[in-house]
């Protein structure tokens, strides 16, 4: 008897060319679409299914990927944060809501088209995410937020082959999904102005506020703290002899803080909210490379536990402009070790 899989689709070249490799490898194979937001993902979705050959399943999620997503990402973002929402999303949405609709279905497996691996490692007795093979399209930096008795479940079928292959494929089939572009954008924000969102959708009001210095002493007026974020130079609209950076966010206070390059790069961080997915917990100091942003390449670091599941990472080289928020994921070579979120006490 054929093992049944449930593949996440959104009518893109890689769920569908994801879908089409499973089915070829003799499973047979469901699609299904979670519809979060108004998209048209569900009816692209839809004909990729039909173009495979496979039955295809459309769940409505969106009152809980408001809840669980995008109210948190909005709060964040009122705390002067820059939160990651793809890793929430991952975590809680696509493979916790959608995997749970797997199970009902009678799948084993739930597949995605993300670039990572996984394998299970018998001596440690757990089962581990690796980097894709592809570097250029490595996923793992948004998924290391799974935990052991999901990444038993899922499937990556694109872990092994690279983007130019995987495109190759679906022009040789002759898939529409082949020809379609890739978003760069937060999904549910696909126009990129998180403040017109964040009022309009969340009800978060974001005043204008004072650009201060390091001193506190006051350069000029910002047009709402949701509106910047650590590293950012463009737009700041304020004169100054040299180039100026945003270097922090006090939301208390409704200031910016602005600064030189220089003052951008850290030493070390302390990130909470962790997840271990190599290791079950962190009893000791351990070497790692660590990712501090999703396209960054790996710095060299200590990761020491602190109380109350928190790590402090101490960095060989200072690291330009960790932001409280986003992610900070440890690797263990192409292993992910597991991650956490950044706090506001870089230093």
């Amino acid at each position: 008897m054929r093992e049944t899989v449930m593949v996440a689709m959104s009518g893109g070249v890689d769920s569908t060319a994801a879908a089409l490799f499973l089915k070829e490898q003799g499973y047979l194979v469901i699609g299904a679409t979670l519809v979060l937001f108004e998209t048209g993902e569900a009816e692209a979705a839809a004909a990729a299914a039909r173009e495979v050959g496979i039955g295809h399943f459309v769940f409505h999620e969106e009152s809980a990927f408001t809840e669980k997503v995008v109210r948190p990402f909005a709060l964040a973002y009122e705390r002067g944060e820059t939160p990651n929402p793809c890793v929430l999303c991952n975590r809680s949405i696509k493979f916790g809501l959608l995997l749970e609709r797997a199970e009902k279905f009678g799948c084993r497996h739930l597949a995605t088209g993300h670039y990572a691996r996984v394998r299970y490692d018998g001596e440690r007795g757990r089962y581990l995410l690796r980097q894709a093979a592809d570097p250029d399209k490595d996923q793992s930096y948004v998924l290391y937020g799974l935990t052991q008795g999901q990444l038993s479940r899922v499937l990556f079928p694109l872990g092994e082959k690279t983007k130019r292959e995987v495109r190759a494929l679906a022009e040789n089939r002759g898939l529409s999904s082949s020809r379609r572009k890739e978003s760069q954008d937060i999904c549910f924000i696909p126009d990129g102005d998180y403040a017109g969102f964040l009022a309009r959708e969340m009800g978060v009001l974001s005043p204008e506020g004072e650009f201060v210095d390091q001193n506190g002493a006051r350069l000029g007026r910002h047009k709402g703290i949701v509106r910047y974020t650590v590293g950012q130079r463009r737009g700041l609209g304020v004169s100054a002899p040299e180039r100026l950076y945003v270097t922090g966010k006090d939301a208390a206070n409704n200031r910016v803080v602005l600064g030189e390059n220089d003052r951008l790069y850290r030493s070390s961080l302390t990130a909470s909210d962790l997840n271990w997915i190599s290791v079950p917990r962190l009893d000791k100091p351990v070497e790692a490379g660590v990712k501090i942003r999703y396209s960054q390449n790996k710095a060299d670091a200590c990761i020491f536990p602190l109380p109350r599941g928190r790590v402090r990472v101490e960095f060989r080289c200072p690291q330009r402009a960790p932001a409280p928020g986003q992610a900070a994921v440890f690797y263990d070579g192409d292993v992910v070790l597991g991650g956490g979120t950044i706090e506001n006490g870089a230093t």
